[in-house]
């Protein structure tokens, strides 16, 4: 059976291929608790977990939250905008102090890339990333490879397109490295302008000229937001010729396969990445990636804390 010996998650791009079906297999497991009349497991009592979110979140805060209550651990919220940030502390000196506290884990969201990489020098605790600017959202990665096994009871052999704001986007980063990890292909396109350059050396990645390239008989139709508060205002003429050229309506849903999925890592721009129609549509997995994101970050809390205990 394989083991997990991460301290810390926070990229996919660190984790091997056993380790990803790990997490993923005990994300299906705790499942079972989240169906409970009674949705809690002493697993985790006793341990302490800080959210640390210095951006925005609804889904992911909200879902690390919940995981780690389910789990019995005693959970702590911190914005920013309660916090003595706003007083000029830095990010070394805010996770020193809540250090001194004893934390088990810290779950942090960061405007900067690479930003709980330099967390993990300074503190002895796990770290979890939440996102951490264009880099990656490695449980947001591992919730959508989960919806997608559900569906589809594999990963390997899938044709997965991602469609949108590849450059700015920190979930096409994790998706790419753990699904090309487990045997998917991966499809991109979006607007010249953004669409990183070498992006193929990221994995089993093909860059398409077009959207319907890269939807065609797909399994999977993954929409990304468009990152306007990461990107210039230059990228894009107006959200009206973005949605003409890459938005996801009733008429290019078609060209992928009758069975595939729609996916969205939300907040959705509904009628600009996708209409209203595809959002609602039968083909539409997004109430069910924000359903196995609590069951997601339940495996990653688990397994940072050692996944010692019986769940």
């Amino acid at each position: 059976m394989a083991e997990f010996k991460q301290k810390h998650i926070i990229a996919l791009r660190d984790l091997s291929k056993e380790e990803i079906e790990l997490l993923l297999s005990t994300a299906e497991s705790m499942r079972e608790v989240n169906s409970r009349d009674i949705k809690k497991v002493p697993t985790l009592r006793g341990k302490t977990i800080i959210n640390l979110f210095y951006e925005a979140s609804t889904r992911t805060r909200t879902s690390f939250e919940i995981a780690g209550k389910r789990l019995s651990a005693d959970t702590v919220n911190i914005t920013t905008s309660s916090s003595s940030t706003t007083k000029g502390e830095t990010l070394a000196d805010t996770a020193l102090n809540l250090l001194a506290m004893k934390p088990d884990i810290i779950v942090m969201r960061h405007a900067v890339s690479g930003s709980h990489y330099f967390l993990a020098d300074k503190v002895n605790c796990s770290i979890i990333n939440a996102g951490d600017g264009a880099h990656e959202h490695p449980s947001q990665g591992l919730l959508d490879m989960l919806t997608m096994k559900d569906h589809f009871g594999r990963l390997d052999g899938l044709k997965v397109a991602i469609v949108g704001d590849i450059t700015h986007s920190r979930v096409a980063r994790s998706n790419i490295q753990g699904l090309t990890k487990l045997g998917s292909s991966v499809f991109v396109a979006g607007p010249p302008t953004m669409m990183p350059p070498c992006v193929e050396k990221l994995g089993n990645v093909t860059v398409c000229a077009n959207m319907k390239e890269a939807i065609q008989d797909a399994d999977v139709v993954m929409m990304l937001r468009i990152q306007q508060e990461r990107q210039g205002k230059t990228l894009m003429p107006n959200t009206r010729e973005y949605s003409r050229y890459f938005g996801l309506n009733p008429l290019n849903v078609k060209l992928a396969k009758p069975n595939a999925i729609v996916m969205h890592p939300g907040p959705i721009n509904r009628g600009v990445e996708m209409s209203s129609y595809v959002v609602d549509g039968e083909q539409s997995w997004i109430l069910k990636q924000v359903e196995n994101g609590v069951a997601v970050r339940m495996s990653m809390l688990y397994h940072v804390c050692g996944g010692e205990v019986t769940i």
